[in-house]
């Protein structure tokens, strides 16, 4: 069994490539649920979402969330009324929210409720939320401290990071389809998601970096980080703010504790012996997705490593 760590889009673009290689009943996706938000009365997941509209070939390529082909009248009109129109809300994407909070109302935990969901889209792989329980990543910065996605979405990522809260996450548990997951899994990977507020918060849920750490898989992380700097998303300046240099190094370090196996992308290849100075192998190669083939050929390149 393979157990993938991921955030959103750029652990999606693994999970994407991990699945046309594995058969889907070894292969499970643990997601980070920290970015979920209450809005407009519905619980939405994106990270959760994101993974499971790539999967199920269902995501837009060109904006690097929601659903291809997606239409916009809803959140037309509920800028009409003057609800706020920041998070967009896709029509097709409204009915997958609706649903969710619909059984969550109902008391049916995350986890049963994504499962459920994939299933209804075709999704073979299992999609596993870190857990069940509310956890909110706040960012305080020179504004005032925002949600998450208020920071992402609403402010574009522009604020200074002065401080980063895991909102609920030291009294958290990890899912149950999680907990099976980690006990069964004969490799791990860490996909190259954020490693503060992506992979930071699965982490974080207390009893999962101790079950990393016990493992007897084989682990293994991809950098986020080409030559300093992330594909998409902040995460230099969270690295910036937690004290660490936004380099390959960094990462390596904060997941040493558990890691087997680093791969390193071949245009930082000179850190090689830095992150070997961990106790870690490394691989080097070229880690940059930008098409379906990448995607394969790197999940293809993890699988040999196996």
């Amino acid at each position: 069994m393979i157990l993938a760590l991921s955030g959103g889009v750029g652990g999606a673009k693994l999970v994407q490539g991990l699945a046309a290689h594995v058969p889907a009943d070894i292969l499970a996706i643990v997601v980070n649920t920290g970015d979920d938000i209450d809005h407009l009365g519905l619980h939405i997941s994106p990270d959760v979402d994101t993974v499971m509209y790539t999967l199920a070939g269902l995501a837009s390529v060109d904006r690097g969330w929601g659903l291809d082909g997606e239409t916009w009248s809803a959140m037309d009109m509920f800028g009409r009324y003057g609800a706020e129109t920041w998070f967009n809300l896709g029509d097709k994407d409204l009915a997958t929210n609706i649903l969710r909070t619909e059984a969550l109302r109902q008391g049916h935990p995350l986890s049963v409720v994504t499962d459920e969901l994939r299933r209804r889209l075709g999704v073979a792989v299992r999609i596993l939320p870190m857990t069940d329980d509310p956890v909110t990543t706040y960012i305080d910065t020179p504004i005032g401290k925002l949600h998450f996605q208020e920071y992402f979405v609403r402010e574009r990522c522009a604020p200074e990071v002065l401080g980063i809260e895991f909102r609920g996450l030291a009294a958290a548990h990890p899912s149950p389809p999680l907990q099976t997951a980690l006990a069964e899994a004969d490799a791990i990977i860490v996909t190259p998601s954020n490693p503060i507020v992506s992979v930071g918060p699965i982490l974080g849920v207390p009893g999962v970096r101790d079950a990393l750490r016990q493992s007897r898989a084989h682990r293994i992380a991809v950098t986020p980080l080409i030559e300093g700097q992330a594909v998409k998303g902040p995460t230099v300046p969270m690295m910036r703010w937690a004290g660490l240099a936004p380099n390959a190094v960094s990462v390596a370090r904060l997941y040493s504790d558990f890691l087997d196996t680093f791969i390193l992308d071949e245009r930082d290849a000179a850190l090689r012996p830095d992150i070997e100075a961990l106790g870690l192998r490394v691989h080097v190669t070229d880690t940059l997705m930008t098409t379906a083939e990448d995607k394969a050929r790197l999940a293809r390149e993890i699988l040999d490593l196996l």
